[in-house]
């Protein structure tokens, strides 16, 4: 089994359940409030431990109490922290989530220390990804970053897996150092700027990526599956029927999955197959980290 080191945000989320979305300048009364580690990038890295797989992490949290309770969460997950440092006079990444009844989630980020992750702090960092074989990045910390680590990935020989999320438009200089991009629908549109309707649409966004550089595109669909997408071929994989209560850390789960197979040298299908029943046992709990399966759940 080959390392991953994981590169990107690391927050706390702070949950509140309510009946429905308030709409502007409306006041709703919550069902419950829960404080759950978080962040898009320790969210991926915490799958791909529960999931097998041999992870670091590379990323910054503020010197208060969020940062020590997450740094804490981490180690507990077996996730090597070397490359987490805590920031001198800012806060810890913070994500505000409320979650409605039917498990559709709005997600407002205060950044803090991760846009204190640069790109001399990737390179402060190269050891990290020496010693791994596939790079997994985000876009929760500043573009220049994410773009100079994807570089340094690809010139060190790495696998490279973006999920670009949050949804924005990608320059030419990221989008060729990506082995494998993992958008979601909204994702796929903003950065192919392609207009997505179906499912043709989908792999004809996918295809315009792909003649830019990028080697292989997984699209998540949500309850309709996902669709893998690479040079003359396209195959779209069911997802799992079950009741959703909460989609936070779905798709991080499902990259997770993806991520934590194919480091031991399973195959793209057989990595989709992990991460489509990760993804799906995600959606059936509350919260970010505390939502992700372990392996054993999943073989069971």
């Amino acid at each position: 089994m080959s390392r991953i080191v994981v590169i990107g945000s690391i927050n706390m989320d702070l949950v509140s359940s309510v009946e429905s979305m308030p709409k502007v300048g409306q006041t709703v009364l919550g069902k419950g409030f829960k404080q759950v580690p978080g962040g898009k990038g320790a969210n991926q890295a915490v799958a791909i431990s529960r999931l097998g797989g041999d992870v670091a992490m590379v990323g910054k949290v503020g010197d208060d109490a969020f940062g020590t309770e997450l740094l804490e969460c981490l180690v507990k997950d077996k996730i090597d922290v070397q490359g987490v440092a805590s920031e001198s006079g800012i806060s810890t990444g913070i994500a505000i989530i409320t979650v409605d009844a039917s498990g559709d989630n709005c997600i407002v980020v205060n950044s803090g220390a991760n846009f204190k992750v640069t790109s001399d702090y990737i390179d402060s960092n190269m050891e990290s990804i020496k010693d791994s074989s596939i790079v997994v990045m985000q876009l929760e910390i500043p573009d220049d970053a994410v773009r100079h680590a994807l570089a340094l990935a690809k010139s060190l020989g790495k696998y490279t897996i973006l999920n670009p999320a949050p949804a924005k438009e990608l320059d030419e200089e990221t989008i060729k150092n990506v082995d494998l991009l993992v958008p979601n629908e909204t994702e796929l549109e903003i950065i192919s700027g392609t207009r997505i309707e179906n499912l043709e649409d989908a792999v004809s966004a996918a295809e315009k990526l792909i003649s830019m550089g990028v080697r292989e595109i997984i699209v998540t669909l949500g309850e309709n599956g996902s669709l893998h997408v690479k040079e003359g071929y396209s195959k779209r994989y069911e997802a799992k029927k079950v009741t959703a209560i909460d989609t936070t850390a779905a798709g991080d789960s499902f990259i997770g999955g993806i991520a934590a197979a194919l480091s031991k040298g399973k195959s793209m299908e057989e990595a989709i197959e992990l991460a489509t029943s990760a993804a799906a046992v995600t959606v059936t709990r509350e919260g970010a980290q505390s939502s992700i399966p372990y392996i054993h759940e999943i073989e069971a």
